[in-house]
């Protein structure tokens, strides 16, 4: 079998050359590209690229906004055997100038804006002996790729690349500690691809308008037209609505995958206006979503259509899913009764394990210790998503990674539990347990009950102090202007005595606006909030 991602690009040029494959804004309107230009762009992107010497192995780091060229030039260094390094640039300077020293590109190509911070941080980039630019902004210091592929021939001759080749590095979001870098291989890849394809019935005749950049490749290798939303992918939650909603009708988009933080705004500029969208599949990930969400954005759906919850991590994406209707029949009112959140049964060929809690590394399978029932312990997950090793990073690796026969177990960082009819519940991440000594306290669990208030928009659970002895304090992100605290506390303090997970919690703070990743503005960082509620709390003392 010829493993090579590339290879599904070109089998759709192929099969359909005239078909519209990718939309993208340009201008005022929008700029369509079918299969075969895409294909035929690749190709050229991959000539031009070799001709200045890029080779196989070569790590390539892209730094391109959602276009065409993205689209292509990420094929294009599949075809030629190349590693893409994908960074998000939102996860801050100081993240992005880290992952690019460990990652260590050799051939750096980007728009100008990403030139100039190169430049401006040279020490990082040190690895570096090619650079070219793309875009129409000028940069003196680097040569235009799409410039040399006007010139380069449309057919490339596409290496035989192995299952477990090195295709691409993704890093992680850094919800809970510093973002790693995934090693992605060919096969991972196409593996995705088939749960993708199968589990969410996407064919051909499907539009796709991702919020998340990647997506956009996934569409494209599996045939389905790809529309690029008029929008910052670092900010989801900062979408425009109007323009969101308006590529979506205009360009008859029947699946799309995003952040709830994106179809929270979305859905609620969708039932103020009265407008019922034609998508008939839309996926929801990157933090937990909740049954008034889902209900929600079903409304604003296409009769018949249905809404996914996969649930999974950069390291492994998906290994479980659950639909909308599953979530509101039967799950969402033992959500709100702090039983955590379903994300849904394993998918086919993925194996979920429930593991006692361990803080250091376990070498082998022969060292876990599985919980039964519905007992909560940490997530561990094995298949042929899940990914083998973080780049550059052997601590990371043995803290992750559990080696059984001639496979690997994941362990996700998260809590959770397997109900009598094999689904998973996600409890929260093990890094946000509260530990107080005689009890342990899990964070998606006791925020349930506290985000029952009316005037609650959410909540966050810390521990203050050393773990053992943590003193549990629930901050809430209010929605609107609390007029008396006291008054407001009392009857969060009312709500934690009313469910014995909280019945211990008794201290509260109110944060104007949680901080959140860049990736998905969904996961709470709460360890920055912990700091934040232990000077507020040693300030009150």
């Amino acid at each position: 079998m010829p493993y090579n991602i590339a290879r599904t690009l070109a089998d759709v040029a192929l099969k359909s050359p005239e078909r519209t494959g990718l939309i993208v804004p340009s201008g005022k309107g929008f700029q369509r590209f079918t299969f075969g230009e895409l294909f035929a762009n690749s190709s050229r992107f991959a000539n031009a690229l070799t001709a200045r010497g890029v080779k196989r192995g070569d790590r390539v780091m892209l730094m391109v906004k959602p276009s065409m060229e993205f689209v292509c030039l990420t094929f294009a260094l599949f075809q030629l055997g190349g590693v893409v390094i994908l960074i998000d640039p939102g996860m801050g300077y100081k993240n992005l100038l880290r992952c690019i020293g460990t990652v260590k590109p050799v051939v750096f190509a980007g728009i100008a804006k990403a030139h100039l911070f190169k430049s401006i941080f040279p020490r990082f980039f040190k690895t570096i002996h090619t650079s070219f630019r793309v875009g129409d902004t000028p940069w003196p210091f680097a040569v235009s790729l799409p410039r040399l592929a006007e010139k380069a021939s449309a057919s490339f001759d596409m290496v035989d690349a192995a299952r477990d080749e090195l295709a691409a590095v993704i890093f992680t979001t850094g919800s809970t500690g510093p973002p790693k870098g995934v090693q992605y291989t060919h096969g991972i890849f196409h593996a995705q691809l088939q749960y993708i394809r199968n589990y969410y019935r996407i064919t051909s005749y499907d539009r796709d308008q991702p919020a998340f950049p990647l997506f956009a490749l996934f569409s494209t290798a599996l045939g389905a037209c790809a529309v690029i939303p008029d929008m910052d992918p670092s900010r989801p939650a900062r979408v425009d609505p109007q323009k969101f909603v308006q590529t979506i009708r205009d360009h008859d988009v029947t699946y799309s995958f995003g952040s709830p933080a994106i179809w929270n705004v979305v859905s609620r500029y969708c039932l103020e206006h009265e407008i019922k969208l034609g998508v008939k599949k839309i996926l929801m990930a990157g933090a937990p979503v909740s049954g008034e969400l889902v209900e929600r954005v079903k409304k604003i759906m296409a009769p018949g259509g249905e809404l996914y919850t996969p649930y999974g991590a950069t390291e492994c994406l998906p290994v479980a899913s659950i639909s909308g209707t599953e979530i509101l029949a039967e799950t969402w009112p033992l959500t709100r009764m702090g039983k955590g959140v379903c994300v849904g049964p394993p998918l086919p060929g993925i194996d979920i394990r429930i593991m006692r809690a361990t803080e250091g590394p376990v070498a082998s399978r022969r060292d876990v210790s599985l919980l039964a029932g519905d007992e909560i312990g940490e997530i561990i997950v094995k298949g042929d998503v899940v990914t083998i090793s973080y780049d550059h990073n052997d601590r990371e690796n043995s803290l992750a990674k559990i080696a059984d026969g001639e496979g690997f177990w994941h362990r996700m960082g998260d809590m959770g539990y397997l109900d009598e009819k094999g689904r998973l519940w996600f409890c929260g991440r093990k890094a946000h347990r509260v530990r107080t000594g005689r009890e342990t306290l899990y964070s998606v669990c006791c925020e349930a009950i506290f985000n029952e208030h009316p005037d609650v928009f959410r909540s966050a659970l810390v521990g203050i102090g050393e773990a053992g002895s943590q003193a549990p304090v629930l901050i809430v992100e209010p929605n609107k202007q609390v007029e008396d605290e006291e008054v407001f506390f009392a009857e969060l303090a009312q709500l934690a005595r009313q469910n014995s997970l909280t019945e211990n919690i008794s201290h509260f703070l109110i944060h104007p606006s949680f901080p959140v990743d860049i990736r998905h503005n969904a996961k709470i960082f709460r360890e920055e909030l912990a700091a934040w509620a232990a000077e507020m709390v040693e300030d009150e003392a």
